[in-house]
């Protein structure tokens, strides 16, 4: 997609999709896949074999001498985990780093193709985590806030604010604790750190990545300090989730979120140099018992389906 560079936003103006398509990512577009009649794409998808797709080629060309930013859209593989939903997650990702052209080259190269942790993030690396926290539904000022209880022979209610505000101005100011959602918010992480760079995925914990672990290898729970040949699902299978059969990452600490829900890992927007962050670690204890104390995020490749553009506006 092409945008227009204006004071306040980018506006989009042109895009190249994947001659083909998944349909976990055409569940995306339909509200009901199964009354629909599928015709998503389908006229699009003939651009790439009328005139050995030279209207696709003159739409990355305009991208080349155009845009300022270019970005692609990618999809999870939501079919490869034992989920029940079947409409995978899209998300925009920016390309960075050399020229245009060599930006708008190296994200159709990606077309179709998937795209592993491992060629984004690296060993000892600190990551932000972003998702949508657990939700606690309608919520007093006290739990939502932390205020103070009122003394026992308050009258209507220990668990509220005395107070909410002067005669005037005449409205409640929002810096007063009241009543409402609690959570359910998109909430950032920050410094997640990558320790180990084992098998094909990173593994990450809160403030260092403990190990990149691959879902079909029957070792993927074995450490130095523990030879035993095992795998990351435990007995039973985890709670809510079931069996890890792709990569995965363990990630020191706790994330956003509750199970199964979609967790957007990213580069950090500010170096880190302390000591505690640029520290080698090695998971030297055994998975089953470090379980507890983290947290193991079950990865699906992306898969490229589009390229977006954006270009400066002089007026």
């Amino acid at each position: 997609i092409s945008h227009n560079e204006l004071p306040v936003a980018l506006n989009p103006k042109t895009t190249v999709w994947a001659s083909h398509l998944s349909d976990e990512l055409k569940h995306r577009f339909y509200k009901s896949w199964y009354r629909s009649k599928k015709k998503a794409f389908t006229r699009y998808a003939k651009k790439h074999a009328e005139d050995g797709g030279k209207s696709v080629a003159r739409e990355l060309e305009r991208i080349r001498k155009n845009c300022t930013v270019v970005c692609v859209l990618a999809h999870t593989q939501i079919r490869k985990t034992g989920l029940s939903q079947k409409k995978a997650h899209l998300m925009e990702i920016q390309v960075n780093g050399g020229s245009i052209p060599d930006k708008v080259e190296f994200a159709h190269s990606l077309f179709e193709k998937p795209v592993e942790v491992s060629s984004v993030f690296e060993q000892d690396e600190c990551v932000d985590v972003i998702a949508v926290t657990k939700g606690h539904d309608f919520e007093g000022v006290t739990h939502r806030w932390g205020t103070k209880k009122l003394p026992r022979k308050t009258h209507k209610g220990l668990r509220k604010v005395a107070c909410i505000g002067a005669w005037y101005p005449s409205k409640v100011m929002f810096l007063v604790a009241r009543a409402g959602q609690s959570t359910y918010h998109r909430f950032r992480s920050s410094f997640f750190k990558l320790i180990v760079n084992f098998r094909r995925l990173p593994l990450l914990y809160r403030k260092k990545l403990y190990r990149i672990g691959s879902g079909s290898d029957d070792a993927n729970a074995t450490t130095e300090s523990d030879v035993t040949k095992k795998q990351i699902t435990p007995m039973g299978g985890f709670p809510h989730y079931g069996i890890v059969k792709n990569d995965f990452l363990i990630l020191k600490g706790s994330i956003p979120g509750t199970k199964k829900r979609v967790v957007t890992i990213r580069k950090l927007l500010m170096v880190r140099t302390s000591r505690r962050d640029l520290e080698l670690g090695t998971l030297k204890m055994s998975i089953v018992v470090v379980l507890p104390y983290c947290v193991i995020l079950c990865l699906y490749p992306y898969t490229t389906l589009l390229c977006r553009m954006h270009e400066h506006y002089h007026g």
